[in-house]
């Protein structure tokens, strides 16, 4: 698909493209924006029973890559990655560990890119549309049965441990997403953000298949030409690591260098 695309811009809109490395009008959201950036976030599930802080930051090596990382305070989750801005979109590289509220953990190796429509002069309405698309794969331990002759129900139990019959499961597999980013500018301070994917992968050891969404929507806030924040919400669902889809609020503060 990169192939076509890059194709389809080579009778001048590359120019265009080469230009938008610079940055300079790009919206703060705006998930092709090459740029030093440092952040903090605060997020919380519903049940107000998980909270968590993390830090973020980018670093730009020249107007097409840069690097990025992200870690939470305790250590629990992070991740590390780099950019690549191209005339057609931009690439991502990543790797990092999750952790989710019923205790399972995933390490993930992911590539990825984002492409703008606005490169093809696809703008509906003001709404920035970026289609995203990549490649995951994904290691794991989550707490299932092991007893050949079943566990306890879970709500019946006092705790998933061996005594009732549960365990850690190593889980891996790999899997493939597609999905769509999308901003919206209100006003010079403030634009809407609404994304949403799908995935579908290879089969756990329960013999299906790894399935999996997310999706979400809020409002970045732009304080000053360095300063701006974010107001988020999103939910998130598979069926190897999750027993029930997770939702979360997010509030995120970042500081642009450059």
């Amino acid at each position: 698909m990169t192939f076509i695309l890059l194709s389809l811009m080579c009778s001048g809109a590359m120019a265009a493209g080469t230009d938008d490395t610079k940055g300079d009008h790009k919206l703060d959201d705006d998930p092709t924006k090459v740029t030093t950036k440092a952040g903090v976030s605060w997020s919380d599930t519903y049940d107000m029973d998980d909270s968590n802080v993390s830090f973020s930051g980018s670093v730009a090596l020249d107007k097409a890559r840069k690097l990025n990382a992200r870690i939470n305070s305790d250590a629990s989750e992070w991740r590390v990655g780099g950019s690549w801005l191209f005339p057609v979109g931009i690439v991502n590289f990543n790797f990092g560990k999750n952790e989710y509220t019923n205790g399972a953990t995933q390490t993930n190796y992911s590539v990825g890119t984002f492409i703008p429509l606005s490169v093809f002069g696809i703008a509906p309405a003001g709404f920035q549309i970026f289609p995203m698309a990549g490649y995951t794969y994904n290691t794991g331990e989550t707490i299932g049965c092991k007893n050949e002759g079943g566990c306890i129900a879970p709500q019946f139990a006092d705790s998933l441990s061996p005594e009732f019959g549960y365990d850690t499961i190593t889980t891996s597999g790999s899997s493939g997403y597609l999905g769509v980013f999308t901003l919206k500018p209100l006003s010079p301070s403030l634009t809407l953000i609404a994304f949403a994917a799908g995935s579908y992968g290879s089969k756990n050891d329960d013999g299906d298949n790894y399935k999996g969404y997310f999706g979400g929507a809020g409002l970045g806030i732009k304080l000053t030409e360095h300063q701006s924040f974010n107001l988020l919400t999103f939910v998130m669902d598979n069926n190897t690591y999750l027993d029930s889809p997770d939702s979360r609020f997010v509030l995120s503060y970042s500081y642009q260098f450059n």
